[in-house]
């Protein structure tokens, strides 16, 4: 029988290196190899024991072509095979393969973008490593005049739109980003503007419109100093024009929907939800109160009042609905209290005097505005 290699413990805490030499009969003859007190002794060991067993042994002629005995094999191509099925087993779910009529080019750019985020240029280098032959540079240029055509994105939006299987109670979601450039000038497109990540360098307007789960469905790009309110109309109304949806109801808060994109969203038969804070006491809440006197308003009541449209605005009827909630008296009758304190301090002289609308000037002389407390 062929010998082998075993470790003993020894009474004295050493790691004994043995090779034994077994024969049919059962009989064994141990030979010992040596002890060791550490891990990089017992290592040394086995080797000596390994190389004394091997002794004799012929090798066999594989015939590769190696710089030494025992150096690492050449590494002729390497592929990231499970990556890259996953990636394209997504892609053709989502349908652009389809939508795309099979561009393999546009299918590299993808799948470059998603590994590495680098430059077009740099995207041939990440193709190499994942062990696809890229395209040549000259053929990803010249096809980027079709990618950049609207036709290319609705053909991307309505694989998408397809994939989300929208209808028509379908939820979609609006929201812009921006991107700033590493440039000091603007072209007319790249343009500084009011900018999330506070940057002074030209940017573009991104906004990006998903389900209700986060799956997009559109992405527009704006002028980098168009205002938010400017951008959600005319993405609403492409969308509606690439998958033909007859009616939509934008639904925002007033910081999105501005009063002339009010007027814009009525003008392009559209109707809105529109959810804000008012500053004021709605008549509807003051007739009940004269109605109900020395009675707390019931928590979540919601108040109806119909706006009807004037005979010239050329604008459609409206309804309000007010809702109380006593959490958000709370806070807002704390939040009042605590200005009327800083006010207070303010008007004695005790702190400097900031932008609060509690203290009223009157001939150079500072006092609490008590009306506006009541």
């Amino acid at each position: 029988m062929s010998p082998y290699l075993r470790t003993v413990k020894t009474t004295s805490g050493a790691t004994a290196v043995q090779i034994v030499h077994s024969s049919h009969r059962g009989s064994r003859d141990i030979e010992h190899i040596g002890s060791a007190h550490d891990d990089a002794e017992l290592e040394l060991l086995k080797a000596a024991a390994r190389q004394r067993m091997a002794a004799g042994q012929g090798e066999l002629d594989l015939g590769l072509d190696t710089a030494a005995p025992g150096a690492p094999l050449p590494i002729r191509s390497a592929r990231m095979g499970v990556l890259l099925e996953a990636l394209e087993r997504a892609y053709r779910v989502l349908g652009f393969d389809r939508a795309t009529d099979g561009d393999e080019v546009f299918f590299q750019l993808v799948l470059a973008r998603i590994i590495e985020p680098v430059s077009k240029a740099d995207s041939a280098r990440v193709l190499e490593e994942a062990g696809i032959t890229p395209a040549p540079y000259r053929t990803l240029t010249r096809r980027l005049r079709a990618f950049a055509k609207g036709s290319w994105r609705q053909q991307i939006s309505a694989a998408c739109a397809a994939h989300a299987g929208l209808g028509p109670a379908s939820l979609v979601l609006y929201d812009v980003t921006t991107l700033y450039f590493e440039t000091d000038e603007g072209d007319g497109f790249r343009e500084p503007g009011y900018s999330k990540e506070r940057r002074l360098e030209p940017q573009i307007t991104v906004g990006l419109l998903t389900d209700q789960h986060g799956f997009p469905l559109m992405v527009a790009a704006f002028e980098g100093n168009k205002a938010e309110t400017k951008t959600m109309l005319p993405v609403i109304e492409s969308f509606m024009t690439a998958h033909q949806i007859p009616e939509v109801t934008i639904v925002a808060d007033a910081g999105m929907v501005s009063e002339a994109n009010q007027k814009a969203i009525e003008a392009a038969g559209l109707s809105f939800i529109l959810g804000m804070r008012i500053p004021y006491v709605p008549y509807v809440v003051n007739r009940w109160r004269r109605e109900h006197p020395g009675e707390q308003i019931p928590d979540g009541r919601i108040f109806t009042q119909p706006w009807p449209a004037g005979p010239n605005s050329g604008g459609r009827d409206q309804v309000i609905y007010y809702q109380y909630r006593h959490e958000r008296a709370r806070r807002t009758l704390r939040g009042i209290d605590e200005q009327v304190r800083k006010a207070e301090q303010a008007v004695a002289g005790n702190v400097p005097v900031k932008r609060n609308r509690f203290i009223q000037l009157s001939g150079g002389i500072r006092t609490v505005n008590r009306e506006l407390e009541a």
